[in-house]
């Protein structure tokens, strides 16, 4: 900044931003992010809005449409927004909820007891973010309607036809010049949305169908999200390809505790927990006041059952103390709470701060539980039986997790043999590859950039951590290989899972392995060891995927590396008029069968190379769709591949 620029700065150099400038300067401040995260959330926005009109008793069908042109269109059976005049404003309410930040009736206790979204920005930060939408009000017998172009109203509110039903209609495209990345949605992820929302507002029920591609008998594609019970058919989806260790869904709904309360829970006989909790809808991914309510209650409440039953004489006999993470072992759990003033905090601000509610969630879990124990003996013993199991594997797991941090990572002593690190030591800019194989894993040692690129080759298929208790995962040599080399540990005072990525040493983990079926699945293994076992690396941002080609074609000079055979048919079609004839394709089984300069080339040099960032859309979709993959239950999972697999061989 000059001399002359600092004594010029004066009130003429204050810039105040009208409207919803705000937003469109800084839309990451309202949305997250301008990537396909932040795209897909401006439709939870709009639904958002919905929901809340279904909370309130007025609305009973959402429907949400993905057009051509990848606009979204949301249309609901509610009240419809007031179009009215605004005192205060001097303008149609429709236009104020439209286009002033923070307007609307959630801020009015009388019109919403509670309502969802995060931010209270709600439509209008949509309507910001757009290059142009269009509002449609079905209320008392008339159509109403205005237009909007990057938040900026093209007229006034106007009625433009009769209407025999009430209800709002909107029509958003998202603006290009934000959403640089992409302006595609994503079916699944809108779905996997729209079904966890169904399952969290029993009754209501919420259609998404997709405009931009036809099944054989020329309609679109359309799913229909509805649960009658709520919780209970909830906790029933994510747990469908475990074995229960009790049939019964225990489920505890009351709003006696001054908070409403909404709890379904299910026990089963893996080695981990899952439990989700929302509040308003919003699924607060770090917690808060209702979980810690939530595992007192659990934890105080079985414990004084199993004493009162003198069922934990093995343990006491053992010299071995019960864990409050021993009551959790095996259990699946979905926690929904409806707040009228949520206090959110925590980095993304998806933790709940409401100290008031940590008795309530505790009573209610306490009084339901107790009762469901005393009533039901068998299932208690049985519950009690696997918190036993839990207890004494997590003994045993204690001494082999001493065995994967006993010394210092940074110290460098103690590394695996295979680890081939970098010279770097500054974790921001260090990334490991997790190589499949020794093979593979010699030839990324020799292409890669010994500056900030570390290897670690990986013997065969690591355990499969779905179907193995805590102390088994530990005695793995290759799984305290990997958390050794990442120099994380585990286990606290507080909580003996509790991960501690304080000290990692590398920002960036790659999973490298070949592009076959094998390949997939050593991947899966580890994927399902991160999210299992380090969820927050991936909640960090911190977990990738490789890809490397499946072919390099060439004819005559002509070559081209190739992902996938669409691309190798491209390159045929390009070079050889649609026949492969002449062509020479050089097909990679494996990163193994690549020199060195191929595979940095590819793969591995940050200039060319394609990473895919693990991320959770939805933790209680993925929790489902882990355990379905890595669990003992086939059909399901056969029935998954099917669906999801274009260009998949499945064995019958």
């Amino acid at each position: 900044m000059s001399e002359e620029t600092k004594n010029n700065y004066g009130a003429s150099s204050i810039t105040v931003l009208e409207g919803l400038e705000a937003v469109r300067m800084r839309p990451s401040m309202y949305i997250g992010d301008t990537g396909k995260k932040g795209l897909h959330h401006l439709v939870y926005e709009v639904v958002d809005n919905s929901i809340d009109e279904a909370l309130a008793g007025y609305c009973n069908n959402i429907e949400v449409f993905i057009n051509e042109d990848n606009s979204i269109t949301v249309q609901d059976d509610g009240r419809g927004i007031p179009v009215d005049m605004h005192e205060k404003e001097g303008k149609s309410a429709l236009e104020v909820v439209m286009t002033v930040l923070h307007a609307g009736g959630k801020f009015d206790k009388d019109s919403y007891k509670v309502s969802g979204g995060l931010h209270g920005v709600g439509v209008s930060c949509v309507n910001a973010l757009s290059e142009h939408m269009t509002t449609q009000v079905h209320r008392n017998g008339k159509i109403y309607q205005q237009e909007y172009e990057c938040g900026k109203p093209l007229y006034a509110v106007k009625e433009v036809g009769t209407s025999d039903h009430t209800g709002t209609t909107q029509n958003f495209l998202p603006d290009r010049t934000i959403f640089t990345l992409t302006t595609v949605y994503d079916y699944e992820v809108l779905a996997a949305r729209l079904r966890e929302l169904a399952f969290l507002n029993a009754g209501i029920r919420l259609t998404l169908t997709d405009r931009r591609e036809k099944d054989e008998t020329d309609n679109y594609k359309t799913e229909t999200f509805y649960s009658e019970d709520g919780l209970r058919e909830f906790v029933q989806y994510i747990d469908k390809a475990r074995e229960r260790l009790i049939e019964d869904v225990i489920h505890i709904t009351t709003d006696k505790f001054n908070t409403p309360v909404d709890i379904a829970m299910i026990y089963n006989t893996s080695y981990n927990e899952n439990v989700y909790s929302y509040v308003n809808n919003i699924h607060t991914i770090e917690g808060g006041t209702h979980l810690a309510g939530f595992r007192r209650g659990l934890t105080r409440t079985l414990k004084k059952y199993a004493e009162d039953n003198k069922l934990l004489e093995k343990l006491e006999k053992q010299k071995i103390e019960i864990d409050g993470n021993d009551f959790r072992e095996g259990l699946t759990a979905v926690i929904s709470i409806k707040v009228a003033e949520p206090q959110f905090e925590g980095q993304t601000k998806t933790k709940l701060g409401n100290n008031e509610v940590m008795g309530s969630v505790d009573q209610a879990v306490g009084e339901a539980l107790g009762n469901y124990l005393e009533e039901h003996p068998k299932e208690a013993k049985t519950i009690v039986e696997k918190v036993i199991l839990a207890a004494t594997a997590r003994h045993a797991a204690r001494k082999a997790r001493e065995l994967v941090q006993r010394k210092s990572p940074l110290s460098g002593v103690g590394m695996p043999d295979k680890l081939a690190d970098c010279s770097s030591r500054d974790p921001e800019k260090c990334e490991i590859f997790l190589v499949e194989g020794d093979s593979a894993g010699g030839t990324a040692k020799q292409g890669r950039s010994r500056q900030f690129q570390a290897i670690l080759p990986l013997r065969g298929k690591i355990l499969n951590v779905e179907k193995a208790m805590q102390h088994k995962v530990f005695e793995s040599q290759e799984i305290r290989n990997i958390f050794t080399a990442l120099g994380v540990t585990i286990g606290t005072e507080d909580d003996s899972k509790a991960l501690n990525i304080t000290k990692l040493r590398y920002h960036k983990v790659i999973i490298m392995t070949d592009a076959d079926v094998d390949g997939s699945h050593i991947a899966t293994l580890i994927l399902t060891f991160f999210f299992r076992h380090m969820k927050e690396l991936i909640e960090n941002g911190y977990v990738y995927i490789a890809t490397p080609p499946l072919s390099l074609c060439k004819k005559g000079k002509a070559e081209e590396y190739c992902w996938d055979d669409r691309q190798r048919q491209a390159f045929i079609d390009k070079y050889a008029s649609g026949d492969d004839k002449g062509i020479h394709t050089q097909r990679y089984k494996g990163l193994g069968e690549m020199n060195e300069t191929q595979l940095w080339d590819t793969t591995m040099n940050p200039e060319n190379r394609t990473l895919r960032q693990i991320t959770i859309e939805n933790a209680a979709e993925a929790d489902a769709i882990f355990s379905m993959l890595m669990g003992d239950d086939v059909a399901p999972r056969r029935d998954f591949i099917e669906k999801h697999a274009t260009y998949a061989k499945i064995d019958a």
